[in-house]
């Protein structure tokens, strides 16, 4: 049976799944691994734009031609004699962190070629009849040219950026803070992470010095640098704005991350940057913005990006274990609505737990003999609170790994055990 991906959560379904169908009211609602997600906040946006030139216009007052009046103005007869040299008033800790990291920063620019199509209006020979040569016939290929950041982990010339940043891309161009430029080979991209590794040829590179972002906390001072844009070296300062945000809350569902939110200014063209800490520590990797919003970004936290970079370094790809199911966080208003609504024949006894709402064919979990209605109480004997749980052991556990799962169904307890299987390729 051929297997078809849902991109907007991070287990898989098909057409022909299993899955629990509640209506509240007249309208279908399928439950998500998270049941909720932030109000009036559009869905997000990664940073890769083309690049595009800017103008800048230089504004000054305009008045009328007045007539200069004989008198001489003098100077004051006090003149300030402090030099116009650095002194401590002028630095702070984010001087020094630009300086330190600054070098290790660099600007990514990509090229790729795409078809389009000629308009079959203009292949008609009526009109080649009138117009002949004159008729615009618009290039069957063109190039797009898109920007992005980087920072080197290695003094080798590995540098680890956002995968969006390079994705299809026919040349990639790295640009060092001193001005070389060399051509950048991707070694490998993970886009359930959004995670890549581009190498150069070059030695001797200056590094960044890596943070722990589990000890990362709300409130602590954001450093930002990057090529928002193409301004190449923009610094923005701010704080960690929150911790734990669920891809499904910012609307990048089809990621498998829990980004760290920072108000530190990010634009188009940060994707793959570096988000600092007040010691110029890297604590996560600049990647995405929401659209119509302001002072909310978000970076992968570098943790989990060290980790998905080395496996991309060492084998050019990453496998992410799944398991096939739907879930949604069991809530008592949740509950209730299944349980009066007429159309949905299972009933829910449980009053805590991670509610599975659907099952792909012949995934692990169909396999294992979960179903939807069922509700994950404890895993490995361990007791389940909310979906993000579930997903944290599915990927502690690993392709392979096997989880004791022990569910209520029907007001009956069950046990099963779970195998996870690599994440399978989506089609293009």
């Amino acid at each position: 049976m051929k297997k078809r991906f849902d991109n907007h959560n991070n287990y898989l379904f098909n057409s022909n799944s299993s899955e629990l169908n509640i209506k509240l009211g007249q309208s279908p609602v399928y439950f998500r691994s998270t049941p909720n997600r932030f109000l009036g906040i559009k869905k997000a946006i990664y940073l890769l734009l083309p690049l595009i030139g800017m103008g800048m216009t230089l504004l000054g007052s305009c008045s009328a031609p007045q007539q200069r009046n004989s008198t001489t103005v003098e100077q004051p007869s006090q003149q300030s004699d402090r030099l116009l040299t650095a002194t401590p008033e002028d630095t702070n800790f984010v001087v020094e962190v630009v300086e330190k990291v600054e070098p290790a920063v660099v600007q990514i620019t990509i090229a790729r070629t795409i078809e389009t199509q000629i308009p079959e209006i203009f292949k008609d020979p009526f009109f080649r009849r009138f117009f002949g040569d004159a008729l615009p016939i618009p290039p069957q290929e063109r190039e797009v040219r898109g920007i992005g950041s980087g920072f080197i982990i290695n003094s080798n010339g590995q540098i680890l950026t956002n995968a969006h940043v390079v994705d299809k891309a026919d040349r990639v161009t790295v640009v060092l803070h001193d001005g070389r430029s060399f051509e950048g080979e991707v070694l490998g991209t993970d886009s359930v992470t959004d995670l890549a590794v581009v190498q150069i040829q070059a030695e001797n590179l200056p590094t960044v010095e890596f943070g722990d972002s589990d000890q990362v906390r709300s409130g602590q001072w954001a450093i930002a640098i990057g090529s928002p844009l193409g301004l190449q070296q923009t610094v923005t300062v701010g704080v960690v704005s929150g911790l734990d945000r669920s891809s499904n809350l910012i609307g990048v569902s089809d990621k498998r991350i829990d980004f760290i939110q920072t108000d530190a200014a990010i634009n188009p063209g940060n994707s793959g940057g570096p988000l600092l800490n007040a010691r110029g520590q890297v604590i996560g990797v600049n990647t995405a913005i929401v659209e119509g919003a302001e002072g909310l970004g978000f970076a992968i936290p570098i943790n989990t990006a060290r980790e998905i970079a080395q496996q991309l370094i060492t084998q050019g790809n990453v496998e992410h274990p799944y398991v096939g199911i739907q879930m949604i966080t069991l809530t008592p208003e949740i509950r209730q609505q299944i349980n009066q609504n007429p159309d949905i024949r299972t009933r829910i006894e449980a009053d805590q737990g991670v509610l599975i709402a659907r099952v792909l064919s012949d995934s692990p979990a169909a396999q294992a003999g979960l179903r939807p209605g069922d509700v994950i109480q404890q895993i490995d004997e361990q007791a389940i609170a909310n979906a993000e749980e579930v997903q944290q052991l599915v990927e502690q556990a690993g392709v392979g790994g096997q989880l004791q799962v022990q569910v209520q169904r029907q007001g009956q307890t069950l046990s099963f055990t779970l195998q996870p299987e690599p994440l399978p390729v989506r089609d293009e």
